[in-house]
Order: C-alpha cells, then sequence, then structure tokens
C-alpha cells in the first residue's frame, strides 16, 4: 500500500545516520537535508551525540512519533524495530535500504515475512528492503548520487534494482532529463513495480501529474495488473518505456540471485508489453533516451529533416532512421515545385557548398544565423517533413552559445519536434551544460537516437480490454476439451476439430489405417497429396513425410513404408497446395496466459528465430503489428516478382486462434506449421496441440 506517510511525510527518522557521508547511513541524511525537507528529521545513533548538525538520540524509544522511518542497519535488526515504531512511535511508511533479506537466505525471507506482516498489521507502506531508497520533489531518501533535477513534469522512474536505478539517473543526468520521482523498490515484498503503477493510474490527474514513465523490471509478478494499469495510463495520454532483464536463461539466473527474481520468457514479456503499449527497450541508454523523447512535442509522422554542419554524422542518422522504417526525403528531387523552389532559395542564402538535398549541410562555417534560417525552412517552407534533427557541435569557428541561444528559441516557437544532437560534450561541456538547464535534452549520439525513435514507432498503442469472440464455437470447443481424457499431443482430427471451433481453414486430410481407403481419399481430393505418418511428433525426422506423390502405386508404397516406422499408428494423406509457409504456435505461461507467436514457417522458425509474439487476445491491430514487426515481412509484402500473401486472413487467423485459446487454458502448446498463403487464401496444413488438464 502506497500512502501519504511514504509519500509526503510530516517528519522522518533514520534509524543507522551517521557522519560519515560515504557509507549509506550518512548518505541518506545528507541527501534528505540538501533535498529541503522542512518537517523534523530525527536521527537514531547509539554513538554519535551529533550526526550533520542534527540532534542524534542513542534510543529509538527517545524519538517523537514519526510518519517515516528509513532503517540503514542490519537486516537481523530491522523487523523489531518495524514492531516498535509501527506500535510506539505511529509510524506508517518504511524506506529498508538493508540487504541481506530474501534475496540471499531463507532466513533472511523469514525476516522479511516478519516485517510485511507487521506492516500489513498496523497499515504501513513498504519500500525495499535491498533497495537504494525513494526520491521525490517532498523528501530525498535515498542514499546514492546523482540526484537529478526535480519537476512536476519530469520522468517518474521506477526501478526493481537500486544500483542499475543510479547508473540509469546518470546516464539520464548528461542528456538533460528531468524527474518527478525515482522510487527503487529492491526486493518489492509489499510494493512492486506492478503497485506503483497502480497508484499513479488511481491517483493521476492530467493537469498536474508526469506524463512520462520509464521502468527497470526484474520480476513481473503480476502481469494482468502491470498490463492494466499500464495501457490505463497510456489511454490516459502518458508514455512508457520499459527494460524487462533477466528473460534470458542465464539473465534469469542472475535476476533470481539479485532479488529473488521468477523468470519470464522473452516472448512473454514481447507480448505484455506490445498489448500494453510499453516501448521496449534493452539498455540504459536506451531507455534515457527514450525518455528524452518522450518529453518532446510527439512525432506525428515518419519525415525527418536533418540538419548539420558536419556531413559524417548526418550520413550516418540517416542510415540509422532509414534501417528503422524512419524516412530522410529528398528536398530537391521527387518533390512538389514549391518545396524544389522552397530548396534553391534557401542554397542561396548559404555559403558556396552547401547541400540543401537533405541532409541540409551548411558547412563547418556556417553561422548561428544560417542555423536558425534553416530551422525555419524545414518548419515553415518543407510541408513534406515531419520532425528535425539538428547536429551541432563544435566546428572551432563560431561561439556556441549564440548557437545554442537560436536552437533553445526555434525548440520553443517550432511546432514540429526538434531534436538537438550535440555530441561535443568533452569540448564544448560548458555550453551544452547550459543549454541543458534551460530545460532541453540533447541526444548526443545521432545513431541511438535513431534506433529509440525506431522502437517507438514500432509500439502499437494499448490493446483494447474488451473481447470479442469472432464466431468462436465455444460450446463446441467446451465439449471436444472434455473429451480428452489423456494429456498429452491429441490426435489429428481433434486438433482438426478443434482448430473448425475457430474457422481457421484446413486443408483437406484424411487419417487412417486402411491404404484402400487413403488411396480413395487422394483420388477423390485430385493428385499430388502429401502422406505423413501419426504417431512420432517429429516426422521429419523419422522420415515420416512424403511429398509430390502423384499416383496410387507411389502412395500404396508410402503407406506401408510409414506403417512400420516406430510408434506409427496410422498414415495422414493431404491434398498437396502450395504457397508461402507461415507458422503460429502457442504456449501457455504461468502468470501470463497464452503467447501466441507469428512468423514465416520452415527455416526462419528454426534457424533465424524470425518471429512476433502477443498476449492472447489479440486485437486486429495487434495482429497486424505482430506481423509488420517480421524480418522477414518484405516476402510476405511479395518481392523479385512474386505476389504477396493475404495478409488479411493471416491476420484473422492470428486472432481468432488467440480468442479461442484465452478461452482454453488446458491448451498448453500449439503449433500450425505450416500454413500455407499466397494472395486469396491463409490454409492450416499441419498442426499439434498439447493439452494438459
Amino acid at each position: 500500500m502506497i500512502n501519504q506517510q511514504l509519500l509526503n511525510p510530516k517528519s522522518i527518522v533514520v534509524i543507522g545516520g551517521s557522519n560519515n557521508v560515504h557509507k549509506p547511513g550518512g548518505s541518506i541524511v545528507r541527501n534528505i537535508i540538501n533535498g529541503g525537507f522542512d518537517g523534523p528529521l530525527h536521527i537514531v545513533n547509539p554513538k554519535e551525540d551529533e550526526v550533520q548538525g542534527i540532534k542524534a538520540y542513542h534510543d529509538v524509544k527517545d524519538i517523537p512519533e514519526t510518519d517515516l522511518a528509513v532503517l540503514v542497519v542490519a537486516a537481523k535488526f530491522c523487523p523489531d524495530y518495524v514492531d516498535y515504531l509501527c506500535a510506539e512511535k505511529g509510524v506508517r511508511a518504511f524506506v529498508i535500504i538493508s540487504a541481506g533479506f530474501g534475496e540471499e537466505t531463507k532466513a533472511g525471507a523469514a525476516l522479511e515475512q516478519r516485517i510485511l506482516d507487521t506492516c500489513k498489521k498496523f497499515g504501513a507502506a513498504l519500500i525495499g528492503p535491498n533497495c537504494i531508497g525513494l526520491l521525490n520533489r517532498n523528501h530525498h531518501s535515498v542514499f546514492t548520487l546523482p540526484i537529478p533535477n526535480l519537476n512536476p513534469q519530469g520522468v517518474d522512474f521506477v526501478s526493481g534494482s537500486g544500483a542499475t536505478a543510479v547508473f540509469i539517473l546518470e546516464s539520464a543526468v548528461i542528456k538533460g532529463l528531468q524527474f518527478n520521482s525515482v522510487w527503487s523498490i529492491g526486493n518489492g515484498k509489499q510494493i512492486g513495480i506492478e503497485d506503483v503503477l497502480q497508484y499513479m493510474d488511481e491517483h493521476f490527474n492530467a493537469e498536474t501529474d508526469s506524463k512520462v514513465k520509464l521502468l527497470y523490471i526484474e520480476n513481473i509478478s503480476n502481469p494482468d495488473k502491470l498490463l492494466f494499469h499500464a495501457s490505463s495510463l497510456i489511454r490516459k495520454g502518458c508514455r512508457i518505456a520499459a527494460i524487462k532483464a533477466g528473460s534470458s536463461e542465464s539473465g534469469s539466473r542472475a535476476a533470481s540471485s539479485h532479488t529473488g527474481a521468477i523468470a519470464s520468457s522473452d516472448s512473454a514479456v514481447e507480448a505484455l508489453f506490445r498489448k500494453a503499449g510499453i516501448v521496449r527497450c534493452f539498455s540504459r541508454e536506451e531507455l534515457t533516451t527514450v525518455g528524452c523523447i518522450f518529453t518532446l512535442p510527439e512525432l506525428k509522422g515518419k519525415n525527418f529533416a536533418i540538419v548539420t554542419h558536419a556531413g559524417g554524422p548526418g550520413v550516418m542518422l540517416t542510415d540509422a532512421l532509414s534501417k528503422g522504417g524512419l524516412n530522410v526525403p529528398s528536398l530537391t528531387s521527387d518533390v512538389s515545385d514549391e518545396i524544389k523552389a522552397a530548396a534553391e532559395e534557401l542554397k542561396s542564402k548559404l555559403f558556396p557548398g552547401s547541400s540543401v538535398a537533405n541532409p541540409i549541410d551548411f558547412l563547418a562555417t556556417g553561422t548561428a544565423e544560417q542555423l536558425g534560417m534553416v530551422i525555419d525552412y524545414c518548419e515553415n517552407k518543407f510541408d513534406n517533413i515531419d520532425a528535425i534533427a539538428v547536429i551541432y557541435g563544435t566546428p572551432g569557428l563560431t561561439q556556441l552559445y549564440e548557437a545554442y541561444d537560436v536552437l533553445d528559441q526555434k525548440i520553443k516557437e517550432c511546432k514540429k519536434p526538434i531534436f538537438p544532437v550535440l555530441p561535443s560534450l568533452h569540448t564544448a561541456g560548458p555550453e551544452v551544460a547550459e543549454f541543458l538547464k534551460r530545460g532541453h535534452v540533447n541526444f548526443s549520439d545521432e545513431v541511438t537516437l535513431a534506433t529509440a525513435l525506431s522502437q517507438i514507432m514500432r509500439t502499437p498503442k494499448p490493446a483494447p480490454p474488451e473481447v470479442q469472440l469472432y464466431g468462436i464455437d465455444l460450446p463446441r470447443l467446451y465439449k471436444i476439451i472434455s473429451s480428452v481424457t489423456d494429456n498429452g499431443y491429441v490426435s489429428p482430427q481433434t486438433v482438426r476439430d478443434i482448430l473448425s471451433c475457430a474457422g481457421i481453414p484446413l486443408v483437406p486430410e484424411m487419417v487412417s489405417t486402411s491404404k484402400d481407403e487413403l488411396i480413395a481419399f487422394a483420388e477423390n481430393v485430385g493428385y499430388p497429396v502429401v502422406a505423413k505418418v501419426v504417431g512420432p511428433i517429429h516426422k521429419s525426422d523419422v522420415g515420416g513425410v512424403a511429398l509430390n506423390i502423384r499416383t496410387p502405386e507411389h502412395l500404396a508404397l508410402e503407406f506401408d513404408r510409414m506403417m512400420k516406422i516406430k510408434d506409427a499408428t496410422g498414415v495422414m494423406v493431404q491434398k498437396m497446395m502450395k504457397g508461402t509457409e507461415l507458422f503460429i504456435g502457442a504456449k501457455y505461461e504461468n502468470r501470463f496466459g497464452h503467447v501466441i507467436l507469428c512468423g514465416l514457417g520452415g527455416i526462419f522458425v528454426e534457424v533465424l528465430k524470425d518471429v512476433s509474439s502477443g498476449l492472447a487476445p489479440l486485437s486486429y491491430d495487434e495482429a497486424y503489428s505482430m506481423i509488420h514487426s517480421l524480418k522477414g515481412y518484405k516476402i510476405l509484402k511479395g518481392t523479385r516478382g512474386q505476389k504477396g500473401i493475404n495478409e488479411q486472413k493471416f491476420a484473422e487467423i492470428i486472432v481468432r486462434l488467440s480468442t479461442l485459446l484465452r478461452f482454453a487454458i488446458e491448451i498448453k502448446e500449439m503449433d500450425i506449421n505450416p500454413l500455407l498463403a499466397d494472395e486469396n487464401d491463409v490454409v492450416a496444413v499441419d498442426a499439434r496441440i498439447l493439452i494438459e488438464k
């Protein structure tokens, strides 16, 4: 629970505060004092009479009643302090810095549980243990540096790791990113990241609250809660970006040893973030860069003008934007006569040798006045431009203060977002610092900026919370599943029955132990056909697949051969079809539900791992987002004279399958591989389903 005693305490006590600012107990007192906390601050230290100019109490029994207690003592002492402070001193909020709890040993976990039970009994809020603390505009109860600039419209940052929070703050501060609050939840025994988002969502005020949330997550303990409140905040106008660490097997082990985090598969995390509308980041630099982008006016299109006095960075930014699906359109060719004329007019006002093709390179000798002029043309005369990136470092020939004054003015005036790339942090440190003091951000690396922009543009809006049935035959589905008596992979006929409940098109097929029946079926649907052994799970590995069978004699030979394969229970014959091979899969993840995977079939799944993931049930927008994010999407659109697939029907199958699985948690795994697709149809050819009740 989060309460006012935690967020805005009238008084604070630091248990273990000291004069040594190089230790947590001293540094947290220093930060609270320097942060301007205006209420009574009490210190408990059995050996000191005064701590950093404040009277110290030798015994906790001597302090007055207090709202918030910050504990910086050994773990073994913390439960007794919490018991006493709750019962005798009216404390209703705790920040426990100390480590040595559930992240280390079972005995530590028992201490942690005792603290939690006491807080629950008295209705007290608990941050930690094993954290750096809580920082907001009311109190700086953290023991670390840096302390960023704080303002109401700054970023709310929530981290599951204290040290990582510090590193992310350092990355943010040099970019000029400002903060409203920093939450280090540590082990998150009572208040986890989901709980912080819930509080922010339920108490959100669009007029006064920050609209940017950054998250560093090691453990998603309640995916539904995270999804609900993150998507709710985004619908209210917020923007959220997050790192989820520990998704790989090795990373999971590292996260577990750090905070006892429970692993979540990478596909489940990707699916959850996609459904919520959270921008997924993979590094501290990327997260803080996305945070800086979020503070600027929202990008409404994909077309960038690059304004620079240094050709190389402009070329690199052009490459990076193009690779990420954004555009750097020409201003001198394949454009309207008005844009061409404006470009020529601009060029005439710049020094000889300047280029206005885009990037607009006005040379190292270009002046601050020319910088402002170029930005004005991008804002007012180039209507094929949606945003402006300005790369301006130290040319050694002009005064940067003057140029940055112009940039400051244009950022405030222009409706199109301007992304300042000021790379000269060493040679122009004072000038950049002065620019940041005016409330701006700086993207010192153009490629990192492009990567972050691309990730933002690829992130869909939150999915609608309502579940649409899309004609799924639920009564029949429940009847089929209830008729399955044994756990395991179900028969081919049961697979077809389940898929038909979702209206998924199926290739004509027959399963039988009768050679004559299968030959009659093949003659009825028409050759060529495919024969597959029934029984072994991996048919290809045991030679259980035969393609392009064109005669009854060939089919008879393949039937005889396959029935001799170990564990064979029959043979399946299908009409052989042509098309692009696609893949849809699903796996039930504890706490998340069904994760749906889609991609191109064959080598693209098995070798290249080119798949996208979504969390059931999926909307059509989510399905299209999954399809478009595939590396092989150009193949689906059609390439080298080949027609593209029917993308609408592929998306429809993804949506219908995800809806079916939303109501069938007994299905633990499902693979449809391949589906064959052309410009007209998408048809399921082979599938397997694992049911566990």
